[in-house]
């Protein structure tokens, strides 16, 4: 942990611990139920969610996260709302405008592709769905998630380009690949964006030292937590998105105040995933879904009713407890002279 951040005692993150599990509406990232851990640090709640298939080294990071948003002070914020995109998964084409009815207001959507058991003929359909429901105006997105090869990237970048795409996110899995898309596709004036590439990384930076990628796409509590991820931003030099890990509005809390945080903001930001779930942590009042394809920045409170509503099974809770405090101690592992 940062020199700022002590590490807080186990017992006291357990202690402050809840573990709940709510349905989403669709199917995202194979799942249908997230589950997460929310806690009410000194500085107000926060949250760890790093996905279950993710190893303790990746999942510390997380945690790192998590304390630094809810042990930490939080930096000076340059505005006090994040204009926001839509988040579309990969469904069949004639699903597109229900899923983005859930959305109040959002004139750019990020539409997932390269879905396994999915060919281009289905990312071409939804993308081509997506374009008809924003109209000309609208903005969109497209993320493979590391996917595709070279070849396979360039042939779909060309398939889609037709849609007047804002920029391709993560198309290739290496810094090489990305470099290599980036200069093969770089005529057809469409950026390259960087995700697992920074936020799965040893060496974030690698991706802007390598030129390969235009933008990057950074998430705060998988980077460590909103100072850290800062200081990645500033380092390398290149604008950002800043976008969510599907958390409920505590973590999206998280994700906001890193945009806030930002000198500069010149995409409209992931964290509009709120809206994927049947249910949330806090109020509805609260709840960090878009109106008018924003959200405000602001730390809401948990509802204690929600918690028990959602409340996940004793195994589950006890798993996520057990995984904290394997997650703490390679971060204590960390802080040892």
């Amino acid at each position: 942990m940062d020199d700022a951040v002590p590490l807080p005692d186990l017992d006291d993150v357990l202690e402050r611990m809840h573990v709940v599990a709510i349905p989403l509406h669709t199917r995202f990232r194979g799942q249908t139920l997230r589950e997460l851990a929310v806690i009410e640090g000194p500085e107000g709640w926060t949250e760890f969610s790093a996905f279950p298939e993710y190893d303790d080294a990746e999942a510390a990071t997380w945690l790192r996260g998590a304390i630094d948003f809810g042990w930490a002070a939080l930096p000076t914020a340059h505005r006090t709302e994040i204009v926001v995109n839509a988040t579309l998964p990969a469904v069949p084409a004639d699903e597109v405008g229900r899923v983005l009815s859930h959305y109040d207001g959002c004139r750019t959507v990020k539409v997932k592709v390269a879905e396994r058991g999915q060919t281009l003929d289905d990312d071409v359909a939804r993308v081509r769905t997506a374009r008809e429901v924003l109209g000309p105006e609208g903005r969109i997105r497209i993320d493979a998630n590391a996917a595709w090869n070279v070849d396979e990237a360039e042939h779909a970048i060309h398939r889609l380009a037709e849609f007047d795409l804002e920029y391709v996110e993560q198309p290739c899995a290496t810094v090489p690949e990305l470099a290599e898309i980036r200069e093969r596709v770089a005529y057809l004036g469409i950026p390259i964006a960087a995700d697992e590439s920074v936020r799965k990384a040893s060496d974030p930076l690698a991706v802007a030292r390598a030129g390969a990628a235009d933008l990057l796409v950074v998430k705060a509590q998988p980077l460590g937590g909103v100072t850290r991820a800062l200081g990645i931003v500033r380092e390398a030099g290149l604008p950002a998105v800043v976008s969510s890990a599907l958390e409920s509005s505590v973590g999206i809390a998280m994700g906001a105040h890193l945009a806030a945080a930002l000198p500069t903001l010149e995409y409209d930001c992931g964290l509009a995933t709120v809206d994927l779930f049947t249910g949330d942590v806090v109020p509805a009042a609260e709840s960090l879904v878009p109106h008018g394809g924003l959200i405000p920045v602001r730390r809401p409170d948990v509802d204690p009713s929600l918690l028990a509503l959602h409340r996940a099974s004793p195994a589950r809770d006890l798993w996520w407890r057990e995984r904290v405090t394997r997650c703490w101690s390679l971060l204590a592992a960390e802080q040892r002279p």
